[in-house]
């Protein structure tokens, strides 16, 4: 079993990881008739893919004795209605200005990026978007 996933009322859950007993809560938007207090199941949805770009590439940085510590992701979820779905998902990288890598080593990471798994498991109706801003001085050689 992965987790647990408890509805508190009000629109609120709470998840619970099962091995390492860390806790998630989430609640209903304001355009869904909740208080948006945390963040809603799209939000997770939207969330996890960036997360798990950033940890496929944090695997394969290792792999090239890379530090890619303080790479952050703007993440942007579109719904649609129609039914209420996601729509799109717009992911901005940026990275720390104190990365260094050469042209070989940018393209690895923006494939191991976009081999995740969970953008492998995104319905093919959901558009995602995807833009790496390297500054030009992070490229070497």
């Amino acid at each position: 079993m992965t987790s647990t996933v408890v509805y508190e009322g009000n629109l609120r859950t709470v998840c619970t990881h099962i091995k390492s007993g860390s806790v998630i809560e989430t609640d209903a938007p304001p355009d869904n008739q909740g208080l948006g207090e945390r963040f809603s199941p799209t939000d997770m949805v939207a969330t996890a893919l960036g997360t798990c770009m950033l940890t496929i590439m944090g695997i394969k940085a290792r792999d090239m004795d890379l530090d890619i510590k303080g790479i952050k992701i703007d993440v942007e979820k579109i719904m649609k209605s129609d039914p209420r779905r996601i729509g799109g998902i717009n992911l901005t990288f940026h990275f720390p200005d104190t990365l260094q890598v050469d042209e070989k080593q940018k393209t690895i990471l923006e494939r191991a990026a976009n081999t995740c798994p969970v953008m492998y498991s995104i319905h093919p109706d959901i558009e995602v978007n995807v833009t790496f801003n390297w500054k030009p001085e992070m490229i070497i050689g």
